[in-house]
């Protein structure tokens, strides 16, 4: 049978919602479902394509195996008695041990989840060569009950950084079925985008970075997976929709150019403020989740002030959302 192929289009990497206070006889708050999947309808009522549970800004490393269970399986069952069965849930594996990054892809596909979106082993960084990598994710995808999307992200691996040579390589694989690439080299997107020699109806190509969704869907990418969509959905999935609309006439093109500015510039505040950041702007935009809490060492909020840096900011990006 062949594997499952993403869809081209947006998906939101969705912070994972904590409750805001301790209970009983626990270190840390509890995860906070009834919100994780409440934001999660939303999202897919807004247009948005599909969703990454427990990527990095979902803070995987920082729960529990049982955790991460009930998160999928929770939210899949709520999309499905919202009316969106067979909703497109990525699940992220964060871990250096092949074995141990099995353990998270075999509970994943049984809480749900369409495929994995597997972060490099990047603890030793450049010490883990080009032709190691290929070996590790071939093993994984070997023995992976799901599809996997090969995640690259340099500021969390030490620098390790996925090479065009090697990505060609593992998009020959039956079980790998596509990338993430979180860096600024957008050499590296287009080059991928446009190889001559990958199946892009069967190997997708996100970019981490809503700033380059318009200039790299014209080049061939699939899409974004961006944080700024967990609070703008709408406004990034026009952004998409009208930037894959090609050829694109002289009004569409103005009109990309107009979204694109006002979507790279809100991503300033994702780029400077993070997951801190992220969960802030959903409770203040969306009114998902609280100010309160959040897992050590992500607990707490923004510095006084920082948020209203950005208001005239967020200000016309709800104007945009409200529009749509």
């Amino acid at each position: 049978m062949e594997p499952l192929i993403p869809p081209p289009g947006v998906f939101v990497p969705v912070p994972t919602f904590f409750k805001a206070d301790l209970t009983d006889n626990v270190l840390q708050p509890a995860i906070d479902v009834v919100t994780q999947v409440n934001h999660s309808i939303h999202l897919a009522k807004s247009g948005i394509t599909g969703l990454v549970l427990m990527g990095s800004t979902g803070e995987a490393v920082h729960m529990s195996a049982a955790e991460r269970f009930t998160m999928i399986s929770a939210v899949r069952k709520g999309l499905e008695r919202a009316g969106y069965g067979h909703y497109p849930i990525m699940a992220g594996v964060l871990t250096n041990s092949a074995d141990e990054a099995l353990e998270w892809l075999r509970d994943a596909h049984k809480a749900g989840a369409q495929w994995g979106l597997v972060l490099a082993p990047g603890y030793f960084g450049a010490a883990a060569n080009q032709k190691n990598l290929i070996d590790w994710f071939t093993l994984v995808a070997d023995k992976s009950p799901l599809p996997i999307l090969v995640y690259n992200y340099p500021g969390v691996t030490n620098n390790l950084v996925v090479s065009v040579e090697t990505y060609e390589i593992l998009a020959m694989h039956p079980n790998i079925v596509g990338c993430k690439m979180s860096h600024g080299n957008v050499s590296h997107h287009v080059q991928l985008s446009l190889h001559p020699s990958i199946d892009h109806t069967k190997f997708r190509v996100y970019s981490g970075f809503g700033q380059q969704l318009g200039p790299i869907v014209l080049f061939n990418a699939a899409g974004v997976i961006d944080g700024l969509a967990a609070i703008f959905p709408k406004t990034v999935s026009r952004l998409y929709s009208l930037a894959a609309s090609q050829p694109l006439d002289e009004a569409t093109l103005q009109e990309v150019q107009r979204l694109q500015w006002k979507v790279s510039t809100a991503e300033e505040f994702i780029v400077k403020n993070g997951i801190i950041g992220i969960r802030d702007a959903i409770y203040k935009v969306l009114g998902f989740g609280h100010l309160r809490g959040g897992r050590l060492p992500l607990q707490g909020s923004l510095p006084p002030g920082e948020f209203e840096k950005w208001s005239s900011i967020f200000e016309e990006m709800t104007r945009e959302e409200k529009a749509l």
